[in-house]
């Protein structure tokens, strides 16, 4: 069931960041994997390496596989819990494992082996699980947490159904790994990651342990109550999937949410980061540890909370990006809307802004300003910074990591993480220029994104302040700043530690730019 897409827009941020949360966790601790524990002084970074050896910023199994899943139940929906929608799955990590696999755990591998003479035939999905159960009821140990980790996206096929989600988690869990233990993991995760996108919140992990019998409800209490006590690196034997998800939630509950203190670059969506870093200082199994507690960090806290730096390199099979992952998200909780986004080849243009427009930084010529309509014009730049939605095919010829694509929604009340997230394009611009590339910075119209966080950026470059930064972007524009969002400017001034003036023109809602079509 498809939640109404005229729902509180910051749901669909969540859902976003549950793929691109998994896979950022991934990428952060593939470069440690079977390593010991990192000192708290150190900071992980994407360096790729491992056991790929990856390049820098790729994911590795326990997201590739949850790309499986999710292709599934983007098909599926809800009905991904069938017999068709298990086979698919199956089938799909019959073809990874042939095709796709970079590295794969131990218990995973033999399964699929055992499971492959089925690929092609009718009920593939039971046969996997048959052969998982032959495998536990032999005694060889199927408790490992190659199940727990690539779960995360059934959570958005089932964003209304908590009994649902749970029927599906288990039978899923089995496909692979029969130890109750492993399911019970699944389940409560998957409700977590369920209750923190349609909540934005964590107390869903505790509730969670009513959907396991009676008997079992106790023995989790007591190990979040043991993950809340203690560091992340108590859980050293991580691949077992108790200790995997202790270690993640330790991870998660026991990191701070820093203060929201934007001139001082201090941002509660820094949760997301610093969570992150610390599920990888953890060692031993980091990037699984660390997917998993991606997949739950994004949930609660959305794509709009991972920093643009992790989001513009990270990439996996079958040839993934941020913006995949995303959409993938999306998708399988609302599917697309009127406009097909985010599927659609092309993203509608604003009717009162379908003529290219554009102009240069008035501080940096090498920063050009515009709106979406310059994708019909092929502008000659070497990255663009999009502050709306566009099409798949919209800019395309660039390379992955030089089109960066912002969430940042034009309406008042639609951001979880405004000031946090103007900074950050912000910074993803100064970045792009100090390599020395064109970069073009646009959104649907030009009026009140661009000049945002065009202005912001004039403040990180020259150092002015943020008055005189929106006054000479909005000339530059040909506009002034009634046309922004009056949130957008008041994070500019926020940023700078600067009260905000008082407004005397129309407010930006009264203004025709369509909000509702590139939110």
């Amino acid at each position: 069931m498809h939640i109404d897409l005229t729902r509180d827009p910051r749901i669909r941020d969540r859902a976003a960041g549950v793929l691109t949360g998994t896979a950022c966790g991934d990428a952060l601790g593939v470069p440690y994997e079977f390593q010991p524990r990192l000192s708290d002084d150190r900071t992980p970074t994407m360096a790729g390496g491992g056991l790929g050896p990856y390049a820098p910023g790729e994911y590795s199994d326990d997201t590739q596989m949850a790309v499986c899943l999710a292709e599934a139940a983007l098909l599926y929906g809800a009905d991904v819990d069938s017999p068709q929608g298990r086979d698919h799955t199956a089938e799909a990590w019959l073809h990874w494992r042939r095709e796709g696999a970079t590295d794969i755990g131990i218990q995973t591998s033999s399964v699929l082996h055992a499971a492959q003479q089925h690929a092609g035939a009718p009920f593939v999905s039971d046969r996997m699980t048959a052969a998982a159960w032959k495998r536990y009821t032999s005694g060889v140990p199927s408790a490992g947490n190659g199940s727990l980790m690539r779960t995360a996206p059934l959570a958005l096929a089932y964003l209304t159904d908590r009994e649902g989600l749970a029927a599906a988690a288990d039978r899923f869990s089995r496909l692979t790994h029969s130890d109750p233990e492993a399911a019970e993991a699944c389940i409560l995760w998957c409700e977590a990651i369920r209750h923190a996108v349609v909540h934005g919140e964590f107390d869903g992990l505790r509730d969670a342990v009513t959907l396991l019998p009676d008997h079992r409800r106790q023995v989790w209490r007591d190990r979040f109550d043991e993950a809340a006590s203690h560091p992340p690196a108590s859980f050293c034997s991580n691949g077992w999937v108790v200790h995997a998800l202790q270690a993640a939630w330790s991870a998660i509950i026991r990191t701070l949410i820093p203060a929201h203190r934007p001139a001082e670059g201090s941002f509660r969506a820094d949760h997301f980061r610093h969570a992150l870093e610390a599920a990888v200082r953890a060692g031993h199994d980091t990037d699984t540890v660390a997917a998993i507690a991606g997949g739950l960090l994004g949930a609660r806290w959305g794509v709009s909370a991972i920093p643009l730096e992790w989001q513009r390199i990270v990439h996996g099979w079958p040839g993934y990006t941020v913006r995949d992952l995303a959409a993938q998200g999306i998708g399988i909780a609302f599917g697309t809307d009127s406009t097909g986004w985010p599927a659609a080849h092309h993203q509608p243009r604003p009717e009162d802004a379908a003529i290219p427009v554009h102009t240069a930084h008035p501080r940096d010529p090498g920063l050009i300003l515009g709106n979406l309509a310059l994708a019909d014009a092929k502008p000659e730049v070497d990255a663009v910074v999009s502050l709306c939605r566009t099409g798949v095919e919209d800019f395309t010829g660039l390379p992955g990591g030089d089109h960066m694509q912002v969430w940042l929604v034009d309406t008042p009340g639609a951001n979880a993480h405004t000031p946090y997230v103007l900074d950050q394009a912000a910074r993803a611009v100064a970045e792009l220029r100090a390599e020395g590339k064109r970069v073009l910075l646009h959104c649907a119209a030009g009026r009140s994104r661009t000049p945002a966080v065009a202005a912001r950026y004039g403040v990180l470059r020259s150092g002015i302040g943020p008055g005189t930064a929106l006054t000479e972007v909005c000339a530059a524009l040909h506009g002034d700043d009634s046309m922004i969002n009056p949130e957008l400017v008041d994070a500019v001034f926020t940023l700078s530690g600067t009260p905000t003036p008082r407004r005397s023109r129309p407010p930006h809602e009264q203004l025709p730019l369509r909000p509702s079509a590139d939110g």
